[in-house]
Order: structure tokens, then sequence, then C-alpha cells
């Protein structure tokens, strides 16, 4: 099942070419989702204030002094739930440790999407012979001279330990479903050789398995000599310790408070030019104030702390990029009318109808979302994230159109009729109720017959309804898992017969469900970059044609940091910002 995000962690790629640059952000309009006013969002609508200047304001306080030489701080709202690959979760605390103290076969570097070699010294391709030419056979050569924190050397049964690792352990807290799902076999060649042959080709196995926590690479001799592998129980020493070899090593963990961090002075890369610690911070006040003091180099990428830190000279902002979790509203088409809200008066085939679900599409406000929902953070967005392989300037999206709205609800036969229908969010969301509230606002004023009701409910109530199969309300709103890959975003929302798909019933009401999957398999199976680009643009535009989702916006990723952090740079890829390539 497709993991709930509610925090701003991960970011898409920019999509453009050249450097990012620290940027003043102009303030934006303010909005507290919870106590939204239309009017207000009308009067956003206007338009958003945009990046004026580079640098800090003259009128600002803060310190110019560098704070914690040699160090690296960075403020995490919370701490790993373990450091082991084998048990951590998906989207917790754990991987964003790992990234930092692990290798992996493959590197994604600061700029690309592209896989660069990492412990593999070359990239398996076809065109390197280094993948079959059925797409199934992959093989990496191992870097030699690589040593592990505990001084033991890598090498390709280190690679096939480590994996076959995390599938013998299976914890259901764990990602090893991530190797199990795609890989049919792994062998050591030899001492520098790794094989792994697939299950069915897979264009994203490079950056979804191989490039993922449960694939890190560990010391076979630190974890034989440490309780070993017992299958369906965590290892309590991996739980708090690591066994990597990567730039960062676990120096201590003061439990709810911080972790330090001692530079790898031989990587075989080079040793980073800082030690790091992080500090769990989970304070609002805190975390602003310490930016301010300059205690913090880094905190978590949270817009709401830019009108605070924006008159602060030592701090710099960069909010090039967008996050990989789209917020979206759904269309359910397998309804159960015994649980629908007893106000709802829609019948159980009402998003059958794709007139009506273009309908819904055309009459939200995106501006209003993006100026006010957003506070002017965001775009309103096609079906993948900007960056994403598939994403295109050019792929269609929904703009509001009230009177095309208004044709397809007359020809539907709803104008005339009326209806009342419920849409579940979680209660206080600060980005997810205002796309439940601008729709209703947007449908209402339509038609003194619509009524859409936003239900409020606790997080538990919405994570309940959210795993109950059939669905219990007609729409809902979240954001999307942060997927790396466009197949990964195309499965599970838009297959008619992905996860979603399946729960939803888009067979019940797609115009034509086969094509669509046919078009959504083959991109997954191709190895070819332009295939799949061609591919996927033919899926985004039957997506659009035929909608099953209402994509409310993209939200920027807004980094903050001290400018005296030399060189910042950041993929979405990578989780979180990796410590290894900073200095100050």
């Amino acid at each position: 099942m497709a993991v709930i995000r509610r925090g701003r962690r991960f970011a898409s790629i920019d999509g453009q070419e050249g450097e990012r640059r620290p940027r003043l952000l102009a303030r934006r309009p303010g909005l507290a989702a919870a106590v939204l006013v239309f009017a207000l969002i009308a009067q956003a609508c206007t338009g958003a204030a945009t990046p004026e200047e580079e640098g800090g304001d003259d009128g600002g306080g803060g310190t110019t002094e560098v704070k914690n030489p040699g160090v690296f701080v960075h403020s995490l709202g919370g701490e790993p739930e373990t450091l082991d690959p084998a048990a951590s979760t998906d989207g917790g605390f754990g991987n964003r440790a790992i990234i930092q103290m692990y290798d992996f076969l493959v590197d994604l570097p600061p700029d690309s999407a592209v896989p660069v070699p990492m412990i593999a010294t070359e990239v398996p391709t076809q065109e390197n012979g280094l993948v079959s030419d059925d797409g199934l056979t992959y093989t990496f050569p191992i870097r030699e001279g690589v040593t592990f924190h505990d001084g033991t050397d890598l090498t390709a049964d280190d690679v096939k330990f480590s994996w076959d690792r995390v599938v013998e352990m299976d914890l259901p807290e764990g990602q090893a479903s991530r190797l199990t799902d795609i890989i049919d076999e792994t062998r050591v060649v030899d001492d520098f050789t790794f094989e792994v042959t697939l299950q069915q080709p897979a264009a994203y196995f490079m950056t979804t398995v191989v490039y993922s926590p449960p694939a890190a690479i560990v010391s076979q001799d630190a974890i034989e000599a440490n309780g070993g592998v017992v299958a369906g129980e965590p290892n309590e020493y991996m739980t708090t310790n690591e066994a990597g070899s990567g730039p960062y090593i676990l120096e201590e963990w003061e439990r709810g408070e911080r972790l330090h961090f001692l530079k790898n002075e031989d990587y075989w890369n080079g040793a980073p030019a800082l030690d790091a610690r992080w500090e769990v911070v989970d304070d609002e006040s805190v975390i602003v104030v310490g930016m301010q003091a300059g205690d913090f180099d880094l905190v978590e990428p949270t817009p709401q702390y830019v009108a605070q830190l924006q008159d602060s000279d030592n701090v710099c902002f960069d909010e090039s990029g967008f996050l990989l979790e789209p917020l979206h509203l759904s269309y359910n088409l397998n309804i159960d009318p015994d649980l629908l809200p007893n106000s709802d008066t829609i019948p159980p085939d009402f998003f059958y109808d794709s007139r009506v679900r273009r309908a819904f599409n055309l009459a939200f406000d995106y501006d209003a979302m993006v100026n006010a929902g957003l506070e002017g953070f965001g775009a309103s967005g096609t079906y993948l994230p900007p960056g994403v392989l598939g994403w295109s300037e050019d792929a269609p999206k929904y703009e509001q159109d009230l009177a095309e709205s208004e044709r397809l609800f007359r020809e539907s036969g709803w104008w005339d009729r009326g209806f009342e229908v419920s849409v579940l969010v979680e209660e206080a969301n600060p980005t997810f109720l205002p796309v439940g509230l601008i729709l209703k606002d947007n449908i209402e004023a339509m038609n003194p017959n619509f009524r859409v009701n936003v239900l409020q409910v606790a997080e538990t109530q919405f994570d309940e309804a959210h795993g109950q199969t059939p669905f219990p309300y007609a729409m809902w709103i979240k954001n999307a898992d942060p997927f790396t890959d466009p197949h990964q975003f195309m499965q599970t929302y838009f297959h008619p017969d992905g996860e979603w798909g399946e729960r939803l019933g888009y067979r019940n009401g797609m115009e034509d469900p086969d094509a669509l999957a046919d078009v959504i398999d083959r991109a997954a199976a191709s190895t070819d970059v332009e295939e799949r680009e061609a591919l996927y643009g033919e899926a985004l535009q039957m997506i659009y044609d035929d909608p099953m989702w209402l994509w409310a916006a993209d939200e920027k990723n807004v980094q903050i940091y001290q400018c005296w952090v030399q060189d910042f740079v950041y993929n979405p890829l990578w989780i979180m910002p990796r410590w290894v390539f900073y200095d100050k």
C-alpha cells in the first residue's frame, strides 16, 4: 500500500539547466488553511509575489559569524526509527541517516536523475554490454580497494549478502518488497563482479531499487559478529549502529536529542569537508530562532518558515525545485452507497461519466490554490511532477473554465438535477484542506443545486478510511507518494489495474482502460529513454482526456540554509540533502 506523506521532505529536480542560486523570497500572501476565507482566496488569486533579488535584506537581523566551524548542523523534525537498511520504513527518518553512512552500487549526482558509478565502476547499460539483450540480467563490476568502517574489504560477496539479508529478514516494517517484487536471482561471479537477474525487464530498476535504502551495502563481517541474520527478526545491534562504507561514520546517538557523525577520513571518494550533527527539533519557534542565531546550517524545507526568516541577513533560500508529492483529489468509481455519508445524494455511478470528472476539474481554481492555498509556493500541475522523466512544460494540464464546466454538467444531466457529495480531508492539514475548500467554493458558486461537504477528520480516522476497500467516500484529498520514476506514479495512480486503479474502480468508467494500460506497461519495460518519454507523453494526454484525479498543484521545495554554506546543492532523489557535498 502507498504510504501517506505529510511532511515537505522530498522535492523534484528543477528540470532546468544551470546553477541553483540562493534567492531572497518576497513575502507571499499568508493563509491559515484551517480558517480559510474564500474572499481572501479570490483576492489572492490576482497574483503572487515573486523572488526579487539575491542575498539578505539590510533591515534583517541574524549573524554573519560562522557558527560550529568544522561541523555541518542539520535540524530535523525527528530521529531514525532504526539505522538498519533491512528495517527502515518507507519514508522514515532512518532512510535519511542511511544515505549518509552507506554506499550503493550506483549514485545520483546533484544535478541529474541519471545514475553514475559508486561502488560499481560502471553503470550497466545495453550499450556497454552490462545489461543483457533481453533486459533481464545486469552485471555490476565492483570497485576494488573500498573498505568498510570496520576496516574490512568490500567485495561482491558483501553486496550479495546485503541484499540477501534484507530478503531473508523480510521485516514487516522494512522494504524487502523493493527487491523481491522485481529480482529473480543474484549471483557473485567473482570477488569483484555482482550479477542480478530480474523477473521481467524494468527500466526503473536502477533508480528505484539499486539506489534505495534496502540496497545499501553492509559489512558481512560486522553483521555476523553482531547477531547475524535471523529470518523475521530485527538485529538489535544494527538498530542503533551501522556497518557501512560511506562518507560518514556514526559516532554517538543521544536519543531524542541528536546524532553525531564523523567524516570518514579514509573514504574511497575523498573525505568530506565537515563532520555532521543531526539535531532533533520539532518546535517551530526553536527552529526559527536557531536559524536566526546561526545554530543550524540547514532546516527542514518548510515554506512557513520563510516569512519569519526572510529578513535575516545570514539565511539563504532556494526554491528552484518542486516536491515529488503533487496534491490531488480522487474520484471514486467503486462506491458502496451504504458507506457514504447520509447527506450524499450521488448514485454509485456518479463518476462513471468522464464528463462529470472533467467538469469538476474545469471548475477548480488552480491559481487560487497556488497563490492562497500554497502562499505562492507552487504551480498548477500535470500528472507527473516537474523534472521526473516524461514531465514536459507542454504536457496538458487543466485550467479553470467555468463555462466549459457548466456545459459538461448540463450535458451529463446534473445541472438541473443537482447533487450533494462529500470529500474527506485530514483535519486542519495546511496543504490538503485548501484543495477541498476551494473546490467547494467553486462548485457551489456555479449552481445553488450543487453542494460539496468538506469533511475534516483526525489523522487516525483519515488513515483508517484510506486503508479501506471499497473506499467509504466519493472523494478524498492527499499528496502523492514521492516516487522517483514515472512508472511508479503511473502504476500506482493511473494504471487501471494498479493499486488505486483497482481500489477506485477505474474500469467501471474509464473510456479505454486497456489502451492506457498498454502504454504504461510498454513504458515500464523499455530501456530506451526517448521511447519512454514518448510513451509517457501519450499517457499524459490520455489521462488528461479521461481524468481519474483532480491534480490540484505541485508544491515548491524551499530549502532554507545559512548563507555561509558553500556550494549548496540538492537532488530530491537523495531523500534529503547529503552533507558530503557541503563546506562552510
